[in-house]
């Protein structure tokens, strides 16, 4: 196994295809879904391939993903938190999914703190980015707690609907750690 992240209450970790019970229980809630712009997923098969095609692959191509993420209190795979390189831009992304009963208890916080770490000592990248609809308050201000800034106000993905763009650098992540 890879990557392995601990923090009081929680466990970051690459995704397994064991996971895929718990990956179709946040992926099939249409509350989880109302701002990621993905549909709901209803069928283990697609999540089979999500995990194959999508996680495991970024994992390979690009040394990082998104992670599985255990709350360890209840032991369970709750969402995911983790990186995507996106080649559309260039760029690197971070993201965050939870099942609802575990939002407002500060665990997206806690896990995308670990994750920028991880992106700016490990990675050694140069720039994270973060995209929210700007009706998603709780997302964008998990990006403004962790430290990214707005900078745009732009369209993504073909989309006509606008989001709320965010962005950290290296040299602001490690000002910001002093």
């Amino acid at each position: 196994m890879g990557v392995k992240i601990e923090t009081e209450r929680l466990i970051l970790r690459e995704f397994l295809m064991e996971d895929a019970e718990a990956v179709l229980a946040f992926s099939s809630s249409d509350e989880v879904n109302t701002y990621t712009g993905d549909k709901s997923i209803h069928s283990i098969e697609e999540i089979r391939s999500i995990i194959t095609d999508v996680w495991f692959s970024d994992y390979g191509t690009h040394g990082y993903g998104r992670w599985a993420v255990i709350y360890k209190p209840d032991n369970k795979l709750i969402g995911f938190a983790g990186l995507k390189y996106l080649p559309e831009l260039d760029d690197t992304d971070i993201g965050y999914r939870f099942l609802p009963e575990y939002w407002g208890k500060g665990i997206a916080s806690e896990a995308a703190r670990e994750v920028l770490q991880y992106g700016f000592e490990t990675l050694q990248l140069k720039r994270v980015i973060g995209i929210a609809a700007p009706e998603n308050i709780g997302s964008w201000k998990v990006l403004e707690k962790i430290g990214l800034t707005f900078y745009q106000h732009e369209s993504y993905d073909g989309s006509k609907k606008k989001y709320n763009w965010y962005q950290i650098s290296d040299d602001d992540y490690f000002r910001m750690c002093d």
